[in-house]
């Protein structure tokens, strides 16, 4: 899936060690990020794909 101008980035988290967290960025500037953590890697990436969809759908309607 293409999804410039967005990128989704999925990194442990800092503050809690285990955890994972996401941002979006739009050309390199922070759009979103997780607010809840996540478990898993694979579980970060599900969650920010779907923030990732919701971003494209709202670019849609402009």
């Amino acid at each position: 899936m293409n999804t410039y101008p967005y990128t989704l980035e999925v990194m442990a988290s800092e503050r809690t060690p285990g955890a994972f967290e996401w941002t979006i960025r739009r050309h390199g500037k922070l759009i979103q990020r997780s607010d809840r953590l996540q478990r898993s890697e694979e579980a970060a990436r599900r969650d920010g794909e779907k923030a990732l969809e919701r971003q494209f759908a709202d670019a849609g309607g402009r």
